[in-house]
């Protein structure tokens, strides 16, 4: 086959942009330590802080280095052992040092000049308050839930997290589970998008569980809750937002963590990760790295009947995959109002997947009449990588701010693939030459966006919120199918195509807020995105083109009775535009019966989404959701009963509703056991024509969870749970019930700051995804089973400072458009 470039060489590509972006991380490691060690010769100011009474010096102290004459806070820091603290560099001018403590008055030293010598500030003696005990009950903790005019808030530290990780506390939340492979799902749909303090994570979801498995449930401040999104977020999607915010801005200083882990189902797999944060003040830097090499396997059975006939398949695939990603930046602090920052990520997954497939099909009567078997052995490669240069301006101290985020991404995939195909009598004889194909695909999108937000509080308890965001899309795809003849390899017309579309978005928003009293809070939002999409395929004569003008409102309302009753409900209208690859209208088979195909004419799809919700105390008593879709995409199968064939093809069908009622939170039983449960039920209903005909569709469906944790002597903990799924619809399919039991145990050692964990999935080898099929020609089973069952030991291990000032706040403005890559 005539190429423009080999597997081999673009995976060595692959992997150069990925050392590049290696290289990009060590370099500004570099640089920070280069700056370390200047800090470290430049002027510094140096004290100690002791207890007015016993003249002992105190630890933990938070002191703070003021500038005059406007008290303009430089740099932070905390006491050591010795009640000593150090700041620098500090430029030269005039200063005075804060000291803060609970549970004793705060003090000042006296003012100080810094030129070009060592400063040595008196030591601060702090008298203790006699109503020190009194200030600390009545201040010292938060609920664990608390309700906002648009999300629900969960305050992580107010649970018994000792030993989780970042994805472990997921699970406390109310409607938010953990799925066989640890996807997340929220409100009953694993496509709620995940965002890390603000800023949209764009990690598949292998990615996002080793990078939320990488970070202590320690370092988790708060869980954010965002059933219906407000104006200032992407109008896309259905399911929601989770937003997790990192502990921030404590103290300067370095730490990080590291985790390790194996597992072992069927086959092996070995991962591995490591986070670190380094702050000057002036400058804070962190890198993520995590890689794992994953062997695994997937089992699919197919039943199909056509006519009088039973065709029996089973498809197998055997994946072995390396993945590496990588982020790095930095943000610094130019003054008290403006900071800029940059953001790199890398990702790339080298694959090698062996494919085969066996079909026995059997006569009305039950009699095998042939047998067909596949041999597809595939090297591939995925990677992507992107870049994000941010700025902030906090204009005054009464919360105006402007933010600019600049993006840059480019995705690429590319495919091998050889097939072997062997057609069989019943009994093993080859019926003709066996079929052999080959193929190349490549696949690549470049997308680029500008994003500007503005925030304008104002009067009494009134917040504005505006923005525009411009983004633009490029994609475009080749696959090439060659057949072996006589006459050599030739190529395969009805399987060649390739594939260019461009799309871009204008989109404007305005908010409003107001706070009332601290019982009432109200929101409303409105946000326009005008969409442009171009595209065009060699083999379809008709072009895309399309151009819409959509509107989103949204409004949001929350009322708390007192501290233990809290109500809100909520509406959005929300769009959902196809992914890239649906719009490819590519044919890809798994096999000569079975194949995959894009539309280029799908539309966007609409929902109205409406929320309600009444917490008492730490637990989510009532949650009602309801959404109805108009236009909404499914995958449709069409069946060639002369061929046997069956092509899978997503289409936009006419309306589909979803209505639940659920309840949910944690319950701390007692002191060592905490159990965390949740109960949904769930209607949902699916009508539209169909290939010519009328289609409807409807069942009550319900699921139940629980998870409970055992805090045993000896920093030991026992973890059981499981998960029961009924029969549901979903689409056009009829799914099964399904079901799974987890095992699991820690150990916490050194102060806490490692762990050792190990838990059995599956325990029962019991999950399964099955459903069928039945409309028009098509009478399908369908049984999907993965390495449910598998055996993990992970070893965790924090170090450097518990308090350290992390990444600042950001929100990228290509998340939408990612996530449909």
């Amino acid at each position: 086959m005539n190429k423009p470039f080999t597997t081999a060489a673009t995976n060595d590509r692959s992997l150069n942009k990925f050392k590049s972006l290696v290289l990009l991380g060590c370099s500004i490691a570099l640089y920070f330590t280069a700056y370390t060690s200047w800090a470290q010769a430049a002027t510094t100011v140096k004290g100690a802080v002791t207890d007015a009474a016993s003249q002992k010096p105190l630890e933990f102290v938070s002191v703070v280095l003021l500038q005059l004459p406007d008290s303009a806070v430089v740099a932070s820091e905390m006491t050591d052992a010795a009640g000593a603290y150090t700041f620098g560099p500090v430029k030269a001018g005039n200063y005075t040092v804060k000291a803060l403590l609970v549970g004793f008055a705060p003090a000042t030293s006296i003012a100080f000049e810094v030129e070009q010598q060592q400063v040595q500030v008196p030591s601060i003696r702090l008298h203790e308050k006699a109503n020190a005990l009194q200030e600390v009950v009545v201040k010292g903790r938060k609920p664990l839930l608390e309700q906002e005019a648009d999300r629900l808030v969960m305050n992580v530290e107010q649970l018994n997290t000792a030993g989780d990780n970042a994805l472990e506390v997921l699970k406390y939340a109310p409607g938010v589970r953990l799925d066989k492979d640890d996807n997340i799902i929220y409100r009953g749909s694993a496509s709620v998008q995940v965002m890390i303090n603000g800023k949209m994570t764009y990690m598949s979801g292998a990615e996002l569980q080793a990078y939320l498995k990488s970070l202590p449930a320690s370092a988790v401040s708060q869980v954010e809750l965002i059933a219906n999104p407000p104006a200032a977020f992407d109008a896309a999607g259905t399911a929601g937002i989770i937003n997790i915010k990192l502990k921030r801005d404590e103290t300067m200083g370095m730490n990080g963590s590291v985790n390790l882990g194996a597992g072992y189902g069927k086959y092996e797999k070995v991962w591995g990760g490591l986070n670190l944060n380094y702050n000057t003040g002036k400058v804070s830097l962190y890198t993520r790295l995590n890689a794992g090499h994953y062997d695994s396997f997937n089992r699919l059975t197919l039943k199909r009947n056509i006519n009088d006939s039973l065709y029996n398949q089973v498809n197998y695939w055997h994946p072995v995959t390396n993945s590496y990603n990588l982020t790095a930046g930095a943000d610094y602090f130019i003054s008290k109002k403006h900071t800029v920052g940059i953001m790199a990520k890398g990702y790339a997954s080298p694959e090698h997947t062996l494919t085969t497939s066996n079909s026995t099909n059997f006569d009305a009567a039950g009699k095998v009449f042939g047998r067909m078997n596949m041999h597809n052995p595939k090297e591939s490669n995925t990677d992507n990588y992107s870049l994000n240069l941010n700025y902030k301006f906090d204009i005054d101290s009464t919360g105006r701010s402007l933010t600019v985020d600049a993006d840059h991404v480019t995705y690429s995939t590319n495919a091998d693939e050889h097939f072997t195909n062997n057609f069989l009598t019943a009994s093993g004889e080859a019926t003709q030459a066996p079929l052999q194909l080959r193929s190349y695909s490549r696949a690549a999108a470049s997308i680029n966006a500008l994003k500007v937000d503005y925030v304008h509080p104002f009067g009494k308890g009134y917040k504005a919120e505006a923005g525009l965001k411009t983004s633009k899309v490029n994609n475009d795809s080749d696959i090439r199918f060659e057949q072996q003849q006589e006459q050599g390899w030739v190529n395969d017309a009805n399987r060649t195509n390739s594939f260019a579309y461009t799309e871009t978005i204008r989109a404007a928003y305005l908010s409003l807020s107001r706070k009332f009293s601290d019982k009432l809070s109200m929101k409303a939002g409105l946000r326009a995105e005008h969409t442009t999409a171009e595209g065009h395929s060699a083999n379809t004569a008709q072009p895309v083109d399309d151009a819409y003008l959509k509107f989103f409102p949204s409004l949001f309302v929350s009322y708390s009775a007192s501290d233990n009753n809290q109500f809100s409900a909520s509406y959005s209208r929300r769009i959902s535009r196809p992914s890239y690859r649906s719009l490819n209208p590519f044919t890809f088979y798994s096999d000569p019966y079975t194949a995959l195909q894009g539309n280029p004419f799908l539309e966007a799809s609409y929902a109205n989404s409406l929320q309600f919700n009444y917490n008492y105390k730490s637990f989510q008593l009532l949650s009602l959701s309801y959404v109805e879709s108009t236009n909404f995409v499914t995958d449709v199968i069409k069946q060639n009963d002369a061929t046997k064939v069956s092509i899978s093809r997503p289409e936009n069908l006419s309306k589909a509703t979803y209505l639940s009622a659920s309840s949910g939170g944690t319950l701390p039983v007692n002191e060592w056991w905490t159990s965390t449960l949740q109960l949904e039920g769930s209607y949902n209903t699916v009508s539209s024509p169909l290939q010519g005909t009328a289609y409807n569709s409807s069942r009550f469906s319900w699921s139940a969870s629980a998870d409970e944790t055992f805090i045993l002597p000896n920093d030991y903990k026992l973890q059981l749970s499981g998960y029961y799924m009924s029969p549901s619809v979903q689409g056009l399919f009829h799914t099964k019930a399904n079901y799974q039991i987890d095992l699991g145990a820690q150990k916490n050692f050194l102060d806490g700051k490692a762990s050792l964990s190990l838990k059995l999935r599956d325990v029962f080898n019991s999950s399964r995804s099955r459903a069928t099929l039945a409309y028009s020609n098509v009478d399908m089973y369908w049984q999907n089973q993965w390495e449910s069952r598998r055996l993990n030991l992970t070893f965790n291990y924090k170090f450097g400072s518990n308090k350290v000032k992390t990444a600042r706040s950001r929100k990228t403005g290509t998340g939408e458009e990612e996530g449909r890559l």
